[in-house]
């Protein structure tokens, strides 16, 4: 694949950029992430006019409509904001994004849980930043992280396998959109699907089978909705314990006792919790390399990231 471009708020990049002339430099996605990827800084205080440093700033009444002020001097900035990140992500659609990493509890880019204020003056917990809702309104299908939840094994995992899948996804929009080309992708993405949702994997699958009824950008419009909301949610133990067996199930004529009795050890020494998702991953794609089974090297589950990533080391 090519590169992957991602919106990134860039003070993460560590451009002092901040309010009080800093940053927030985080060097996994600097250092580790970024060697996959291509990053699109935006930093929306100062894009917007605003000089660094400037006065600090916060959000207050409604979480739903909130006003974007100064602390000190009670200046309100929510129209010069507002006005500036409705232009801005005009010219992100531009930038082909494959997702976009906000800065935590920013009254500008915070993704979720940032304090607002109400009319005694004391905050609540259920805003987000106004660039971000702006972004995320017109991006609805675009996977969006903070840097502080990138720390949980778990959410950081889910996001990166989610913004490689929709730099597949827009691989496969450049190629003439059919309904053959649309079961390719959909065949290669099933274990990985149902590693996320039985629900929505049956739902997909119905909707490729019957392809040839519904019009080409409907379907193709359908199948990416369904696609980005099953990656949204949370794999778990017993979800991708249900995907290991039911690729177990491909090697039935192939396998030794041995081998067999190895694998189911090993599957269940994961369901168990003992050893990381990547232990029985690494013996199945062994056995599918071995016995040369076409349609598992086919998957993108077994290899839906980089290696030297290491995000299944620790789920």
């Amino acid at each position: 694949m090519g590169p992957i471009r991602l919106g990134i708020s860039t003070c993460l990049l560590g451009e002092n950029v901040r309010y009080d002339g800093g940053h927030k430099w985080d060097r996994f996605l600097t250092d580790t992430l970024g060697q996959y990827v291509e990053y699109v800084p935006v930093c929306p205080e100062v894009e917007c006019g605003l000089p660094i440093p400037r006065e600090s700033m916060h959000l207050e009444g409604d979480p739903k409509s909130p006003r974007l002020v100064t602390t000190r001097t009670n200046i309100d900035q929510t129209e010069r904001m507002v006005k500036w990140a409705n232009k801005r992500v005009k010219e992100l659609e531009r930038e082909n994004l494959c997702g976009f990493i906000f800065k935590s509890k920013s009254p500008s880019s915070g993704m979720g849980r940032v304090k607002v204020f109400n009319e005694k003056g004391m905050p609540v917990w259920k805003g987000v930043g106004m660039f971000t809702r702006v972004f995320m309104d017109r991006f609805p299908l675009v996977p969006v992280e903070e840097e502080g939840r990138l720390h949980d094994p778990g959410l950081r995992e889910n996001f990166i396998e989610r913004i490689f899948t929709m730099k597949r996804w827009r691989e496969c929009l450049t190629r003439k959109r059919n309904v053959g080309n649309l079961v390719d992708f959909h065949t290669r993405h099933k274990l990985l699907v149902l590693s996320h949702s039985d629900k929505i994997y049956r739902m997909m699958g119905k909707l490729v089978a019957g392809g040839k009824g519904v019009p080409v950008k409907g379907l193709y419009g359908k199948y990416e909705t369904l696609l980005m909301e099953a990656l949204k949610l949370k794999t778990t133990t017993r979800k991708n314990t249900n995907v290991l067996q039911h690729m177990m199930g491909y090697f039935k004529k192939q396998l030794s006792p041995d081998e067999k009795q190895e694998l189911l050890e090993v599957i269940e020494q994961y369901r168990q919790g003992l050893i990381p998702l990547i232990v029985p991953i690494t013996l199945i794609n062994h056995y599918t390399r071995k016995y040369a089974e076409q349609y598992l090297s086919k998957q993108i589950y077994l290899k839906p990231h980089p290696l030297e990533l290491k995000l299944r080391n620790h789920v």
